[in-house]
Formats: structure tokens, C-alpha cells, sequence
């Protein structure tokens, strides 16, 4: 942080840019309503020396909001229910915290940032959010039902510009977490549902309605739309050869595929898990590693388990075989244009959130 605001002050841009850093919602103590909250009893004096910093350069406190991480059977230290969660009319009864009643955990969790830096002497201190959001995928509640339901929720909340109870009719500044899914994220310390964030497919096709306009009647939805012009690979996929006999090596092959592409769908409670017996599975692993390889000869092999086949093997459209887009195949002329027809129609649709916000 002093490093950064060295250099904008050198620069003379200390005005225009504002240097802050991203916490977790676990920078604040666990209690139990948002009056009783503080800074972290463990790291008390680096947040303080943080906050104090930030105060002194009029710049913002970045917290990162994920209820997903923290409610429901996804924490087990949380009594709070899941529907909690959500912005919409639920059976859950609301929290009372003295004259302040909160109705969802986002509103919780902001209030506790709120009272913490007002102990610590900074009531009036801007903040950003700078992750909120839902998965799709890796987790029995990570689906895109949930993400629509909590994405839309929260973006009706925050342009209502209702505020919340502790700073009511107060407009809040927020990063919508994720643009595209992360298939190369790591998933060992926390979950499959790491990898699955986005609002978009890897080929840019959403995965539920979303208006980041709101969903007030008053306004025109604007949803979010596909990425024009995506070019894929050939329709072709790799799949278990039911005809080799000898499968000794099955289980080393589908290992070696999950360790090298994303198998996460696969998982307990995850999009594919009802649908895929243990070939569908195999399957499954085998092509997530043949299309991370673009198709590349020799990456459907497996020691002989592996065969190409050109008819889709999809089950239905929750658990999709994908086809990789063409980036990074033989043909040159196909990288360049598809991957700047994907970035131009991302940068679009990030340029749009942004003038939203």
C-alpha cells in the first residue's frame, strides 16, 4: 500500500487513483449481529494500521462479500439458513440487532464492516465490495438457478440504492464476481465450485437470465447476451471405448484427466452427478482433457481406452460435453479472429457493467 501510494504521489495521480487492498469477509470477528462486530482479535493491529493508512490517503475499504462461503452446510460454524442468503421474501425470520433489522446476509455483513471501522474511528470511511457473487457448479448448492436467484437479488438491492440499515439511501459500490468461469483455478483448499463463478460459459454463452439493469418493471431489461462470432473445433469428442477389455488402467487415465482439466461437474452433488454411470464418467474426463489439448493427436489416448466419436455424447444440456472454441488450433487465420471476437464481445459486456456501476 505505501509503495503504491508512493508511486501515484510521484506521478501526481494520488487524486485519480486510489490505492486499497481486498479483505475477506473473515477480517471480522465471527459475531453473532453486526453491533457486535470488530476486526479479527489476531490481526487487530494490522487492520488498524490498514485502515489508518487508507483514512489518511481518503482512499476505500475493499471487503469481499461471498454468502455462498459462509452460510448454509458450506460452513458448518453457521446456524444461519440458506435462504438467508437471498434478497427475495423467504420463511427465514429476520435478525433484530437492537433498532436494526436485517433481512438477508449481505446487508448483515456490511453493517458489521460499518460498526467495526466506526470502533475503530472511522464511522464516515468509503467502502467497496470488491467480490460478491454465486457459483454454478462444484457444490449441491452451487447451480445457475441460485446464482440468478442471488446475482439478480443483489444487483435489484444495490440499484434501488435503498442502502442498508446502518447506511441507508446509500449507493454501493460493488464488483460483480465472475465474468467466465476459471478452469484452472485451484479447488484443494476450498471446492469444485471454485472453478465455476462466471455468468458466462467458457465460449461467452450465459448460463442464466440476468438483467444488470434490474428487474424493476419500470425499466428496460438488459440481459446479458451471447458473444457474437465464436468459433469452435470440430464436432468431435473423446469418449471411453466400451470394446477394450482390459481397463486395468482406467482409473490411473481418468486421474491423469481431472488432474489436467476440470472434472468438477463430476463431483458429489454437482451438475453431472445424477446423470453419468461410471462410463459417462470416464467419458466425460476423458474429453474435459481432450478439449483442454484442443484436439491435439494423441490426446485421446489413455493407453488405448480412449476413441473419437463424432456424435454429441451429451446426457442433456445440465451436463454438456464441451467442444473447445478455436483458440490455439493449427489454423492461425481461426486464433486471431475468434480470440479477438471473444475479447471485443467480453470487453463489451464488462465495459457495460462498469458504466452500471
Amino acid at each position: 500500500l505505501r509503495n503504491i501510494q508512493r508511486a501515484l504521489m510521484n506521478a501526481n495521480m494520488e487524486e485519480q487513483v486510489k490505492v486499497t487492498v481486498p479483505l475477506n469477509a473473515d477480517a471480522l470477528n465471527e459475531s453473532g449481529t453486526p453491533s457486535d462486530s470488530v476486526f479479527r482479535e489476531d490481526i487487530t493491529h494490522d487492520m488498524l494500521e490498514i485502515v489508518g493508512f487508507l483514512a489518511e490517503n481518503q482512499c476505500p475499504f475493499t471487503l469481499n462479500i461471498y454468502p455462498f462461503l459462509t452460510l448454509g452446510d458450506n460452513n458448518n460454524k453457521s446456524s444461519l439458513p440458506l435462504d438467508y442468503a437471498f434478497f427475495d421474501p423467504h420463511t427465514s425470520p429476520p435478525i433484530t440487532d437492537g433498532e436494526y433489522t436485517y433481512l438477508n446476509a449481505f446487508d448483515a455483513t456490511y453493517d458489521a464492516l460499518v460498526v467495526a471501522l466506526t470502533k475503530a474511528g472511522y464511522s464516515n470511511m468509503s467502502i467497496i465490495v470488491g467480490g460478491i457473487g454465486w457459483p454454478t457448479d462444484g457444490h449441491a448448492n452451487a447451480t445457475p438457478d441460485n446464482a440468478m436467484r442471488f446475482n439478480q437479488g443483489f444487483l435489484d438491492h444495490v440499484l434501488s440504492e435503498v442502502g442498508t440499515p446502518r447506511r441507508p439511501n446509500t449507493p454501493i459500490h460493488f464488483y460483480l464476481s465472475s465474468l467466465i468461469d476459471e478452469d484452472m483455478r485451484s479447488v484443494s483448499t476450498t471446492g469444485g465450485f471454485e472453478r465455476h463463478w462466471g455468468m458466462l460459459r467458457y465460449d461467452g454463452v450465459p448460463k442464466y437470465a440476468l438483467s444488470l439493469s434490474g428487474s424493476s418493471k419500470t425499466k428496460r431489461r438488459r440481459a446479458l447476451v451471447s458473444v457474437p462470432g465464436v468459433r469452435y473445433l470440430d464436432k468431435k469428442w473423446c469418449v471411453l471405448n466400451t470394446d477394450v477389455v482390459d481397463t486395468s488402467t482406467l482409473p490411473d487415465s481418468i486421474l491423469y484427466a481431472c488432474m489436467n482439466a476440470d472434472c468438477t461437474p463430476l463431483g458429489l452433488g454437482c451438475s453431472c452427478y445424477p446423470y453419468l454411470d461410471d462410463v459417462g464418467n470416464a467419458s466425460y474426463a476423458f474429453n474435459a482433457y481432450f478439449q483442454r489439448q484442443n484436439q491435439q493427436m494423441g490426446s485421446c489416448s489413455f493407453d488405448g481406452l480412449g476413441h473419437i466419436v463424432t456424435v454429441d455424447p451429451s446426457i442433456n444440456t445440465t451436463c454438456p460435453f464441451m467442444v473447445q472454441i478455436a483458440y490455439g488450433s493449427s489454423s492461425t487465420t481461426k486464433v486471431k479472429v475468434t480470440h479477438v471476437q471473444v475479447l471485443v464481445g467480453l470487453c463489451h459486456l464488462l465495459v457495460f457493467i462498469m458504466v452500471l456501476l
